[in-house]
């Protein structure tokens, strides 16, 4: 389909007369239509669609639609007829009021558009952009950022039932395409074991028998591939989806050993959990562990401006797998910024976003803050409050050495590496000094004390930080960062971003970049209306013995 380089029409009289009237006051699309007017134009679509071929829907009509359906919470069904049926909503798209919607096929291939040919922030970049225009956004200001989770659009399996489902979207797969191959291949028990889904209440209870059952399944792959790869007149059927995630599967599952099948366990390599196929329907969903809370999904990194005197506006959505720790996302975030212009001064964070290295490198490469609690020192000396951790010994990194609590110099400064080939400093302490020792028992159960020092730069970013922690100024801007878990909450709540609609990592990155924007609409339109910011909510308990002398409701 072709995109006619139409020009986006004034509203119709007769629809803006019946809004108006409908809506004397305005509503969100009203308001958003009066106060911001053009938002998206055809020209921002124009590489998403080829020179010829029948006319295509105006895109800036679509790019609304998408956005009004997640601020309402809309199926693709449901927006099309809204788009029909609601006044307000013509009002917005500049429609007569006799206009027809859509067929709702025509807003999932706009999204697949989105996907394939335009960057997946497209619709939240331009809005910021009309933001910028109107001076919403400061230069150089203060955000925020935080991470939480999101589920697959799949059932949470274990081990055992990703591998029963993974043979099973297998034989599905090979009867829709290959009917009559699948029919002559088949081996009877196939039919028993993989014609229905395979749950949790279905599994053999002891695990000795479910090893068994495993081992059972493992068989089965392996016999399913050895007919697959033995066919050279069928080799296509080798390079099906289910197929290749089959294999890869059996991989981290599985190993042969003299033609013995073995389960993999701890002892016997599973991979780790960035890798791991944790199912067969959603390749790109990962297994990831957050102290209590366990799921199978993706992680949303949101982060958001937090200015008292301008509307909250989320400037950077992304989508990443679960297991993904957050410090690696903060140099990305920063580069996303730096290319849209939108680096601030001060970046809130909690722990997880910190580390020493990046706090060099966000002041050195981005002239950025990064601010927030670094992690605290949790070796036993520290841990018990009685020992001599770091921070009671006296470093002086110019003339390479240190000095401990007692009075004792080091006598060795060395250059080492730990596991991640991440250079650190080993300073140790003389045997001879630490042996005699009257606070040993205080310092070290080895026979000397050994400090693990960071690199120079990274260990003065992590003292000034620490020591900036403590300062009664940091405690009023840091707590500033705890507004974006207000915006977690409401995105879960109001928005959905707790599940994915789809299935995949591209598509659930655009889902959540389609319901930034949709937050930022509805952000915008609340303070165009000067509704004041919700404040935290004070327990009538708290109420009682902190502020005796309100009235508890």
């Amino acid at each position: 389909m072709m995109l006619k380089p139409n020009k986006i029409p004034e509203i119709p009289i007769l629809t803006k007369q019946v809004a108006h009237a409908s809506f004397p006051k305005g509503n969100i699309y009203i308001t958003l239509k009066d106060e911001l007017g053009i938002i998206y134009e055809n020209e921002f679509f124009a590489d998403l669609f080829p020179a010829k071929g029948q006319p295509a829907a105006d895109p800036w009509r679509l790019a609304m639609i998408t956005v009004m359906q997640f601020i309402e919470g809309l199926s693709d069904r449901q927006a099309v007829e809204a788009m029909a049926s609601r006044i307000d909503w013509k009002y917005l798209l500049s429609l007569e009021l006799t206009a027809t919607g859509y067929d709702n096929s025509v807003l999932c291939e706009f999204r697949s558009r989105l996907i394939k040919g335009a960057p997946v922030t497209l619709l939240l970049d331009r809005l910021l952009k009309k933001c910028e225009e109107r001076k919403w956004i400061k230069k150089r200001g203060t955000i925020r950022t935080d991470s939480t989770h999101m589920l697959g659009a799949i059932r949470a399996t274990n081990r055992l039932v990703c591998i029963g489902e993974t043979i099973r979207a297998a034989l599905n797969s090979l009867a829709t395409v290959a009917p009559d191959w699948m029919r002559q291949h088949a081996i009877p028990d196939w039919t028993k074991r993989y014609s229905s889904r395979i749950g949790s209440t279905r599994l053999p209870q002891s695990q000795l028998k479910q090893l068994g059952f495993a081992i059972q399944i493992g068989k089965d792959g392996y016999d399913l591939l050895d007919i697959i790869y033995q066919q050279d007149d069928e080799g296509w059927l080798r390079n099906l989806p289910a197929v290749k995630l089959l294999r890869n599967v059996w991989v981290q599952q599985f190993y042969l050993q003299e033609d013995k099948i073995n389960y993999r366990d701890k002892q016997l390599g599973i991979p780790p959990a960035l890798q791991f196929i944790s199912s067969p329907y959603d390749k790109d969903a990962r297994y990831a562990k957050k102290y209590t809370t366990s799921w199978i999904g993706y992680k949303v990194h949101i982060t958001e401006t937090c200015q008292e005197d301008l509307p909250y506006l989320i400037t950077h959505m992304v989508t990443t797998k679960s297991p993904i720790a957050d410090s690696n996302m903060t140099d990305g975030i920063h580069d996303d910024l730096k290319k849209d212009k939108r680096l601030p001064k001060t970046h809130l964070v909690d722990t997880g976003y910190i580390d020493s290295a990046l706090l060099v490198n966000s002041k050195k490469q981005y002239a950025v803050e990064l601010l927030g609690p670094t992690r605290s020192d949790q070796k036993w000396q520290a841990r018990s409050g009685k020992g001599f951790a770091l921070k009671n010994f006296k470093v002086d990194l110019d003339k390479q050495e240190a000095i401990c609590p007692e009075g004792h110099t080091s006598k060795s400064w060395t250059i080492a590496y730990d596991k991640r080939k991440k250079e650190m400093i080993k300073v140790k302490f003389s045997m001879k000094d630490c042996k005699v020792c009257k606070s040993k028992a205080f310092c070290t159960k080895a026979q000397r004390r050994t400090l693990t020092l960071l690199p120079k730069e990274e260990y003065q970013a992590m003292i000034k930080a620490r020591i900036g922690q403590s300062r009664g100024d940091y405690i009023t801007t840091y707590n500033r960062r705890a507004g974006v878990e207000a915006t977690i909450s409401l995105g879960v709540r109001a928005f959905g971003m707790r599940r994915s609609r789809y299935i995949g990592l591209c598509k659930a990155n655009l889902q959540n970049v389609i319901i930034a924007t949709a937050m930022n609409f509805s952000r915008i339109y609340y303070w165009l209306e000067e509704r004041p910011r919700e404040r935290t909510r004070i327990s009538a308990f708290r109420k009682l013995m902190e502020y005796p002398d309100r009235i508890v409701a």
